[in-house]
Order: C-alpha cells, then structure tokens, then sequence
C-alpha cells in the first residue's frame, strides 16, 4: 500500500541550481534541468571525484539498509532527506528483504515531492509514505510519520546527504538527538556526509564554489564530528569510515578506494 498526505502542487524553479536535481544528474538520472547540468559539470571539472562521492554514497544506503532489513530485522525506515528517487530507494531495498516494510520519507524540496507521488510506490504488503517537511522541524515529522510508523518498534533513521546542508554542528547534533529521543531502543541511526579527509583542499575548494551558486548551501565536516551525531549509540562495525569502505562487497583486488564520504550506523540502546 502506498499513501501519501494530501499535498498542493508544488512549484518549481527551473532558473536556479538546486542539490537533489544535481546530485541526480551524477547518479546518471534524468530528473534535472539545463541549469543543474551546467553546475554538475563545472563541479566535477574542479572536482571530479564528486561522481564516484555520489555513487558510493548510494551503494551505501543499499548495503545498509539490505542489514538493517534482514540481519538486524528492522521494518520500519524513517527517511529524512530523501532526494530525488533514483537506483534503489530505501523502500525498494528494504521490501526485496521485508516485503511487509514501512518506510516514510521527508524532504521539503517541490521536484522531489512531485517524483515521489508518482515514483515511490510500495510493495503491496508494505507501506510508504511522503511527508513534505524540513529537517529543522523534527517535532513535526514525528508527529506526522506516528500515523505510519509505530514509534514503539524499532526504526531507521535515515540521514544520508542532509546534515551537511545544517551549518552550525551544534544546531545538526541538537536535531539528531531531538530525532533519536522519540525513538525505542533498538533503532537504528544511519548517516552519511561529507568530508575532506581524503582530498583535502581540492574538495574544500569545491565546496565553496558549489555554495556560491548551489542551494541549499553544504558544509563539510571532520570524521570526529559525523561520529558526534552518534555519540549516545552503539556503533556498528567499522564504525565510522569512508562510504565506500562499510562492508564492502568482498573482491579479490582488496578494499576500494576511499572517498569524501563518511559514514556510520549504530543501535539506540
């Protein structure tokens, strides 16, 4: 089943860059514009590294939402940030495993409401649902995401690409503990973002091309302030590292690579 709250239609603009359209086009999608093409590009001519940043980060979710629905039996997922949908949404992955999950998902951008209605539909066993909210407003999407998660049971707490976009770290770890506190022990935190670990200067540099022109604004942070979002949790191994390099897909050639992404998941207890 698929529900989705009644919603107006949304507006939007096509004159201005905006993140999910972009980060789209470098996952290969067909959902952005004339102006998100131009800014993807003249990102990756100072920044090539952003495509595989962008297509590890979505391995990623795949890989940790493929534990956390079945090792670890969650069948609930609560998606903030979702971006536009593309290869392996939450909901896809996790129903391959748990046809019977319920995933909600929150952003507040107006293309990314428009693809949802049309493109993120559940298994019929399962549920999903679309809540337009803002990351800044978590007593808001508790409230709503309660007519479809039961915040008695295990949850996922999905914060892939969207911290990034809160400035002030301060104001991020307040929100993520705002988030976890309505959530039972046993639930699970997954985050993602970005970092200049690897590349230094050169993604740094991009990064303040990007928030000249880019909306919203992004804000790298160190690997010790990513790991501060789970501070009151139980990491689970490796703990927290490059997106490319959580449980990886074993090969004979050894680890990939790592890049400007860092991850982690861990357990409420």
């Amino acid at each position: 089943m698929t529900t989705h709250a009644a919603q107006p239609d949304p507006v939007i603009d096509t004159t201005v860059p905006h993140s999910p359209r972009i980060w789209n086009y470098w996952l290969g999608g067909k959902d952005n514009y004339e102006v998100d093409r131009v800014v993807g590009d003249q990102f990756c001519e100072i920044y090539p590294d952003i495509v595989p940043v962008a297509r590890h980060s979505r391995a990623f979710l795949s890989r940790a939402v493929a534990h956390l629905a079945g090792e670890a039996g969650v069948r609930q997922f609560l998606d903030i940030g979702t971006g536009l949908p593309t290869l392996d949404n939450t909901h896809e992955v996790a129903q391959r495993t748990a046809p019977d999950a319920r995933i909600v998902y929150v952003d507040n951008d107006p293309i990314v409401l428009a693809h949802a209605r049309a493109l993120l539909t559940s298994s019929p066993d399962g549920v999903t649902r679309y809540i337009d909210a803002d990351l800044r407003d978590p007593d808001r999407i508790v409230a709503e995401a309660g007519a479809i998660l039961d915040f008695d049971q295990p949850i996922a707490l999905m914060l892939l690409n969207i911290l990034g976009h809160i400035e002030d770290t301060g104001e991020a770890r307040s929100i993520v503990k705002r988030l976890l506190a309505a959530l039972p022990a046993g639930s699970y935190l997954v985050t993602a973002d970005g970092t200049s670990e690897v590349t230094g200067a050169a993604f740094e540099r991009a990064i303040e091309i990007w928030n000249e022109v880019g909306r919203p604004t992004y804000h790298l942070r160190t690997p010790a302030e990513l790991a501060g979002f789970h501070e009151d949790n139980e990491l689970l191994e490796p703990g927290v590292v490059s997106c490319s390099r959580w449980r990886p897909v074993e090969n004979p050639f050894g680890l990939p690579a790592q890049v400007d992404e860092f991850c982690a998941v861990s357990r409420k207890p």
